[in-house]
């Protein structure tokens, strides 16, 4: 299976931010019919106004493959469902399910996760969430592996900035991966940065930003650099491995 990664494209109505978001969703493009699903892991927009969900939708619009989304600390759940969701309704977590299949089967499970707390820049998963992810992953057929995607980091990155805003209550997220050893790996955005670790002895993938690069501490003044270019992962899943492969592009 071959997963594309975007996050953090930040629509604001501004030509800048659409043409970063269309150049990084046109380099995905043009990988065709290679690629399984897009997944793109939250802070769609930048204010969370439904005129910004409205420009995700045409970005996104298209393509020969599923979109898989999810929201960040930026989005605004009512407007993300009412455009996005068909107009559907609510203020709680946004979480789905999509199972993947090849030849028929099903090969790969991909569970989109609200990290979001509305007014807030960290994230944690609800006990509501938590809960709807170990029912989700309980009931999958023995065989089928499964990536966990959503927006905040649970585990540091070593810079403040994201640091700062990460995921917070991660022991209850071990717990269950603990009880689940489908899950292969996690997969965030919202440190605008490419980077790889761990957590509780899972991968965890980072993506990099459509908007704008973050700054490490080593290299220079300022947090945000919107002169590197669009940013994004590819991450491979082959039959029978217990490890995810990752390749970090830009969208020049």
């Amino acid at each position: 299976m071959l997963l594309a990664h975007l996050s953090d494209l930040h629509l604001d109505g501004t030509e800048q931010a659409a043409a970063r978001a269309r150049a990084a969703v046109d380099r995905v493009r043009a990988a065709g019919d290679a690629v399984d699903a897009l997944l793109v892991t939250g802070d769609l927009a930048d204010h969370g106004a439904e005129s910004e969900y409205e420009e995700v939708a045409a970005v996104l619009a298209g393509l020969p493959f599923p979109v898989l989304t999810c929201p960040g600390n930026h989005d605004e759940r009512r407007a993300y469902r009412k455009v996005l969701r068909d107009g559907a309704t609510g203020d709680g977590p946004i979480d789905e399910l999509h199972v993947l299949r090849r030849d028929g089967a099903p090969a790969l499970a991909v569970l989109m996760c609200d990290s979001s707390i509305p007014g807030a820049g960290a994230g944690a998963l609800s006990p509501e969430t938590l809960a709807w992810i170990d029912t989700s992953l309980a009931a999958l057929p023995d065989e089928v592996p499964a990536v966990l995607a959503f927006h905040h980091p649970p585990a540091r990155l070593h810079h403040p900035l994201p640091d700062g805003l990460r995921l917070t209550r991660p022991d209850g997220l071990a717990d269950l991966l603990a009880r689940h050893p489908r899950v292969l790996a996690l997969l965030t955005g919202h440190a605008h940065t490419a980077a790889a670790t761990s957590f509780a002895g899972i991968a965890l993938r980072s993506a990099p930003a459509v908007t704008y690069t973050l700054r490490l501490t080593w290299e220079g003044e300022g947090h945000a650099d919107d002169t590197q270019p669009p940013g994004l992962a590819y991450h491979v899943l082959a039959p029978g491995e217990r490890h995810v492969t990752t390749h970090f592009r830009v969208a020049a």
